[in-house]
């Protein structure tokens, strides 16, 4: 075997010399002996879970509108039970980051309630934990108030995955808006 000039410089670096000893009676594995890799499955997809999340919210488009007793300024806040006050406080003071939002204004009750459903499915889908939906304060409603609030406030009731809603600050729409919490 003819060395190169590159083989010489090495042989002159005593790391090389040392690392070249280290290794001298290392052998190659054949193909056979190689362990094999093992995989992970890939995580099963549930279903029924999504089956009756998609339900639920097919369900809250056919329903009623909400509380028709509901005012133009009134504060919505829902939460389910077992939720701590801490997380509703939280929620209140908009202290979790919104990451998707919808806004609702100008459409119909059928309209809002599929615009919706549909982004809470996505939300859901990309395992969002904190979105925000704009409803409007209802205030040209006339004497019917606010007609998307109540419908917004009745398919959130009905949806498992909402964990909480209020309504949100000044700043970010007031009780024309809501914070809502999603099961992460």
């Amino acid at each position: 075997m003819s060395s190169t000039p590159d083989d010489k410089d090495a042989a002159a670096d005593p790391d090389v010399r040392l690392f070249r000893e280290a290794v001298q009676d290392v052998k190659r594995l054949g193909v056979e002996e190689t362990p094999a890799v093992k995989r992970r499955p890939p995580r099963p997809l549930a279903r029924f879970s999504r089956a009756d999340r998609h339900a639920v919210l097919l369900e809250s488009l056919t329903s009623e509108a909400g509380d028709p007793e509901l005012a133009a300024g009134d504060e919505l806040v829902y939460h389910r039970a077992g939720v701590q006050m801490s997380v509703l406080k939280k929620l209140r003071r908009g202290q979790y980051r919104v990451q998707a939002e919808i806004d609702l204004h100008g459409l119909t009750v059928v309209e809002a309630k599929q615009a919706l459903r549909d982004f809470l499915a996505d939300a859901l889908h990309r395992g969002l934990r904190c979105v925000r939906i704009i409803h409007g304060k209802g205030l040209r409603s006339g004497h019917r108030g606010p007609v998307l609030k109540g419908v917004v406030s009745s398919v959130l009731r009905r949806v498992g995955a909402v964990v909480a809603y209020v309504s949100a600050r000044q700043v970010d729409g007031g009780t024309g808006a809501v914070y809502v919490l999603l099961a992460g």
